[in-house]
């Protein structure tokens, strides 16, 4: 059975954030500026953002209030109601709570009754599995349709006040601070179903290549600043020392943070060893990169294996609405689909990169029309 995306939707909170505005929010760690703040912005090219907090680190909208609004907004474009939905797939990085499950604080916010639920949990890639459980579902005849859910609320970690209380700026190195530069707020929702409505995508295949038996940890939260520290945030005696630890900060290790660009061309490579991929007759690609400098290194990587995707067929909206993380490619293909770039047979790729343990992951899509297919 076929499954199409028949309606997206997106959120963002509060307006566009600057490059300069952005230590305002999230404030001064010991009321000095960041010395990496211009060479990480520089790098990742990002000009304005989204942040659900406020200058006095009030939380304007939680992560599921921003799901909810994007649900919201989908399903207006669709002709389901809330209450029509069969199952709700849900997806983030960090909910608003430990328990339970984000997918059941979505579900009793947008009051969707009985429904089928299920969460991920993970990193970027986390999102793409959330639409895989929802288009499996569908696809041998379970539902007729799935709502995917997908939002994150990064702003909270990067408050002045939790570095401080790891030790302040003599304390927090470059790995660290350089998300707080990279990552922003979001929420985006598609709407699957068992059958095209007017123009709509169809799911061709979804495939995901895991590498965490092969690198360490390269993004993450809980674990301490010192390596020889085995311990994580939940075997301290109190949340407190885990704090003082660096336990809670997010980190990135940047010296294994190439790694993913060689690990998305590989799997690029084994969709069209397999047969599932050609990228001479692909229409657009849609790549969920976190810097504009990885963009680079793909597009070169991609053109040394003769896999080359000129440069007019991709897209991608990181400059002007920052990184979301999980929630970033479904962002993208909502702005993507208001450009009106695609047309009835066009191939999509979306391709996913996730630096958590390297996972990447890849949704093909066609584009389709109601009564032509």
């Amino acid at each position: 059975m076929s499954v199409y995306i028949t309606s997206t939707g997106a959120f963002l909170p509060g307006p566009p954030v600057d490059n300069d505005e952005m230590e305002e929010i999230l404030g001064l760690v010991n009321g000095k500026k960041s010395r990496l703040k211009r060479r990480i912005l520089k790098a990742n090219g990002i000009v304005t953002r989204h942040y659900a907090i406020d200058k006095d680190h009030n939380t304007l909208f939680s992560a599921s209030d921003m799901a909810v609004k994007a649900a919201e907004r989908c399903l207006e474009q669709s002709t389901l109601s809330t209450s029509q939905v069969k199952m709700l797939s849900c997806a983030t990085t960090q909910g608003d709570m430990v328990i339970p499950g984000f997918g059941s604080m979505v579900q009793a916010d947008l009051g969707i009754p009985e429904v089928e639920l299920h969460t991920t949990h993970g990193v970027c890639t986390c999102s793409s599995m959330a639409i895989k459980a929802a288009y499996n579902n569908i696809r041998v005849g379970d539902q007729p349709n799935a709502l995917v859910v997908v939002s994150e609320l990064a702003s909270r970690l990067f408050k002045n006040t939790h570095y401080e209380a790891a030790g302040g700026s003599a304390a927090v190195n470059f790995n660290a601070e350089f998300l707080r530069w990279m990552l922003s707020d979001g929420a985006g929702s598609l709407l699957l179903e068992n059958q095209p409505r007017g123009q709509c995508l169809r799911i061709d295949w979804i495939r995901s290549f895991s590498h965490a038996d092969s690198y360490p940890v390269c993004m993450g939260i809980g674990a301490t600043t010192d390596p020889d520290d085995t311990r994580t945030w939940q075997d301290f005696p109190t949340y407190g020392e885990a704090e003082a630890h660096g336990a809670l900060l997010i980190r990135q290790d940047i010296r294994l943070l190439e790694t993913i660009v060689k690990i998305g061309v590989d799997g690029t490579l084994k969709l069209i060893e397999d047969g599932l991929l050609d990228t001479d007759k692909l229409d657009h690609l849609l790549c969920h990169y976190s810097s504009h400098h990885f963009k680079s290194r793909i597009y070169e990587l991609l053109d040394m294996a003769g896999a080359r995707v000129d440069e007019e067929k991709w897209y991608s909206n990181l400059y002007t609405r920052g990184n979301t993380g999980a929630a970033s490619i479904l962002i993208m293909l909502d702005e993507f689909l208001s450009t009106d770039r695609a047309r009835p047979g066009d191939t999509i790729i979306c391709m996913v990169p996730e630096s958590g343990r390297f996972n990447v992951a890849y949704i093909h899509l066609t584009v389709v029309e109601e009564g032509n297919e």
